[in-house]
């Protein structure tokens, strides 16, 4: 399986970091916005192929398949192009930031065949793969879950300090990821979400605190509360609150609501990192030849809910 990554920032260097420790996987290309950090990052990784021009790397027939950990922005018309040259695309969350670029990258998905998969890592994290099997498994029903979601980002900075050449987003990009495990965790349909913003900042134009409220029609309840404002430990702290227990998520680590530790060394999974679990699915997936779990077919209603989220804020702008 040969792999083309377009995106070499932070992320771009998890999934780098993730996809050496797959079984034949050979990442034969690499896309960057400047040529020189972008040799540098394929220099460090040994990938015999660095450009910044992606369609140049398309065209390539060393590549069966490629991982976009690039602008949000850019992610639903590069995740098209690399269908229509015929290569498997998995897109790093979020899928896109509008309902429409969403709904396209569906459409081609469907239309070609391939594998299109989104990454919403929190699926594949071992903390929240573990509450998926006790709920499958019948020992827990999700009535309502508490999340947080902090940064501390006044600043157009990503995860390793360094200046961006775009602007993240709490709505499209960070609520994905709860919206989605809310949505996945219950099984259930959104019927009904709220969304409140506080003052844009003035240089970077987005909101920087949100607070969001979904109800599903089995009853269980969502609150979600984000920021880039606060100052402390920054990451995203689920709590699931069931019938039969409470459990508290953090990234890869899970305890109860007493918060006492919960083992997870006896889950059958051959990695602990999310992003690697993420792409062994894709891997599997394209190998398999079957839709991968988070593929954009499956995750398209986060999307969807995102964007009725997007256009209540749009009638809340207007108000006097």
């Amino acid at each position: 399986m040969k792999i083309a990554l377009a995106g070499g920032g932070a992320f771009g260097e998890k999934h780098l970091d993730g996809l050496k420790n797959i079984d034949g996987v050979e990442v034969t290309a690499l896309v960057g916005r400047q040529q020189e950090p972008t040799q540098a990052m394929a220099d460090k990784y040994g990938i015999g192929f660095a450009t910044t021009d992606y369609e140049a790397m398309l065209e390539r027939d060393d590549v069966d398949a490629v991982i976009l950990c690039t602008p949000t922005q850019m992610h639903a018309d590069q995740a098209i192009k690399a269908m229509d040259a015929g290569k498997h695309v998995e897109v790093e969350i979020p899928l896109a930031d509008s309902l429409a670029d969403a709904e396209a990258v569906l459409a081609k998905s469907q239309e070609t065949g391939l594998v299109c998969m989104a990454g919403h890592t929190r699926r594949f994290n071992p903390s929240h793969q573990w509450v998926k099997q006790q709920i499958d498994a019948g020992n827990l029903n999700i009535l309502a879950m508490d999340v947080e979601t902090y940064f501390f980002r006044r600043e157009n900075k990503n995860a390793k300090g360094e200046p961006r050449s775009w602007t993240d987003h709490l709505l499209w990009h960070h609520s994905a990821h709860t919206i989605d495990i809310f949505q996945y965790m219950t099984g259930a349909k959104v019927v009904k979400a709220n969304i409140l913003q506080g003052p844009k900042h003035p240089q970077l134009g987005i909101a920087m605190d949100q607070s969001i409220q979904m109800k599903t029609d089995k009853g269980q309840i969502l609150t979600l509360s984000l920021s880039f404002n606060n100052e402390g430990p920054f990451g995203t702290f689920f709590r699931y609150i069931g019938d039969t227990g409470t459990y508290l998520a953090r990234y890869d680590d899970l305890f109860n609501g007493k918060d006492e530790p919960i083992d997870l060394s006896g889950m059958d999974v051959p990695s602990t990192n999310g992003i690697e679990l993420q792409d062994r699915e894709f891997i599997a997936a394209i190998r398999e030849g079957r839709e991968p779990n988070s593929s954009v077919a499956d995750t398209i209603e986060c999307y969807r809910t995102i964007g009725a989220l997007a256009a209540s804020l749009e009638d809340q702008d207007g108000w006097s």
